[in-house]
């Protein structure tokens, strides 16, 4: 009676760990089929444009730059 449920145990174990292991094999063909598919589809990003510091920008960093200032000094 031992020898029965021990061999059930195994049988299961090794259905389950098959049913994991298929399922993530799939999962990792899906993935890289979706990734493949999605690099031919869409087109490369454009390169970034020349690197400085525009108004707008400069702008943005002393409101940032203010705003840390003021929270650090309890308002």
């Amino acid at each position: 009676m031992d020898s029965e449920v021990i061999d059930q145990g195994l049988r299961l174990m090794f259905v389950g760990m098959g049913t994991v292991f298929a399922f993530l094999t799939i999962l990792v063909a899906a993935t890289a089929a979706m990734s493949s598919i999605v690099q031919r589809l869409l087109p490369a990003p454009p390169p970034p444009a020349a690197v400085g510091i525009t108004g707008a920008t400069v702008t943005e960093v002393a409101a940032i730059t203010a705003a840390i200032a003021q929270h650090r000094h309890g308002r």
